[in-house]
């Protein structure tokens, strides 16, 4: 049985655990991030390593980060709220510090790994995951593994265009991302109000509709249409074996309910599409980015690694 150390750096906290290569958890933790100050940052984290390094026997490094990660290379291109990761390479450099090899990988491919390895997706080997929250994020598993693409754009199925308005004389395309995810079901519901949105959230327009409030209710339907419009356009353009949804929306018990209303729908319509989405909510949650992190790590590293997760 070997230990790892696992990080999931995340724009206000770094969490980090020390997991075994059967994906249990022996201890977690978290400590502030460290967003435009790299050097701190290496600093907290190489200190967590020496304190677990030794009482955990520590065989390796595994990262989960935001960010266009290149796996191979051990460097995070893009942008994010963490500007100082974003150039540095992870690899060379805690490599170097603690002399443990070191493997990275973005935090929303890492989510679905860690439901393929231990969660929803455990018996599929072709997964797409979504992860709803300000924007729509997402990941591509194909044989267990992530699709990443040449531009290492795979998953980013927020940048789906859904539809398009004219606005002032000139065309304008909208995102799944501006139709279907949390921060424009808020942006949708003030401007159906006639209200600001500072102060109004998800959970203020779900329990408003719970009351009776019947334009919250109409938003959370045209909501959910667009949420389906998506996942069926993902079903038939990957034809995965489940759609796994993540994202703070996931822990509404009815989602999927409301979801397949709205798919039924879309099949009723669209005659020759036969095919109805398996979809279901990812089970760790908070703990699936570190999960992930560690599958991708035992993955890379190749044979001996492999046979630890078959």
């Amino acid at each position: 049985m070997r230990n790892y150390m696992v990080f999931d750096v995340g724009g206000t906290e770094v969490k980090y655990a020390v997991i075994n290569n059967n994906g249990e958890f022996l201890k977690k933790g978290s400590f502030p991030s460290s967003p435009h100050d790299f050097e701190k940052f290496t600093s907290d984290l190489l200190e967590i390593t020496r304190e677990n390094r030794l009482e955990y026997q520590v065989a390796g490094l595994a990262f989960s980060t935001p960010g266009g990660v290149d796996s191979e290379k051990g460097t995070i291109g893009g942008a994010s709220a963490l500007p100082c990761i974003h150039g540095p390479n992870f690899k060379e450099i805690f490599g170097n510090a603690t002399g443990l090899p070191v493997e990275i990988e973005n935090d929303a491919n890492c989510a679905a790994l860690g439901e393929v390895w231990r969660g929803a997706g455990k018996e599929n080997s072709d997964v797409l995951f979504v992860v709803i929250g300000t924007g729509i994020g997402g990941a591509v598993v194909k044989d267990r593994k992530i699709h990443k693409g040449v531009h290492l754009h795979g998953g980013e199925i927020g940048y789906m265009v859904l539809d398009t308005v004219m606005e002032n004389g000139k065309m304008k395309f909208r995102t799944w991302s501006e139709l279907a995810a949390t921060a424009s079901l808020v942006r949708h519901a003030a401007r159906a109000k006639g209200i600001d949105s500072t102060g109004l959230n998800g959970k203020i327009i779900f329990e408003g509709a719970e009351a009776g409030d019947h334009i919250f209710q109409e938003v959370i339907d045209h909501f959910y249409l667009n949420l389906a419009k998506g996942i069926f356009n993902i079903q038939y353009v990957y034809d995965p074996e489940k759609i796994i949804i993540g994202g703070a929306i996931s822990n509404r018990e009815d989602l999927i309910d409301e979801i397949y209303k709205k798919m039924d729908l879309i099949l009723d319509s669209v005659k020759n599409a036969k095919v109805r989405p398996v979809i279901e909510v990812c089970q760790f949650r908070n703990d699936a980015n570190l999960l992930g992190a560690l599958y991708n790590y035992l993955q890379r590293q190749g044979p001996n690694s492999e046979r630890t997760i078959a």
